[in-house]
């Protein structure tokens, strides 16, 4: 994975306030590159220098494997939850949690999105290394943040 996408994913889940989520979809729509999997790639191994517990599946399921620890921290920060959180089923109300940036934070991701873009340069110029050959175009996140 290019350090350039890394960076601008974890910059992105920087400005993600206490309280509120985006599903790894809308890090990718925000970006206007890769898809939910390539973001959940990036917090899965660089993920631990920024609050984690903000990117989430969009269903509003916590990140897999880290469930308690991301319970622990949505308790502290008074993320809107639904179900039973103690013991039970429960996930992050995405209606009432997902982050809607305001202007000022639209510009600063603006501003990650293109020096992303500047450093990988067009997206359907991307190359599949090994072959030299154009890489398939990613699909568009579902839901996202127009959901």
């Amino acid at each position: 994975m290019r350090a350039e996408y890394v960076e601008a994913v974890l910059d992105v889940v920087d400005l993600i306030p206490a309280g509120r989520v985006l599903s790894y979809g809308d890090i990718a729509a925000l970006l206007e590159r890769g898809g939910p999997r390539q973001v959940g790639a990036v917090m899965s191994r660089h993920g631990s220098a920024v609050p984690w517990w903000r990117v989430i599946r969009a269903g509003g399921q916590a990140p897999l494997c880290h469930e308690a620890g991301a319970l622990d921290h949505y308790r502290r920060e008074a993320t809107e939850l639904r179900g039973q959180a103690d013991g039970g089923a429960w996930r992050v109300n995405m209606d009432l949690a997902r982050w809607t940036p305001s202007d000022a934070d639209f510009d600063l991701i603006d501003a990650i999105a293109a020096r992303l873009h500047t450093a990988e340069g067009p997206a359907s110029d991307a190359r599949n290394p090994g072959t030299g050959k154009a890489a398939p175009a990613m699909s568009e996140p579902r839901g996202g943040l127009g959901a």
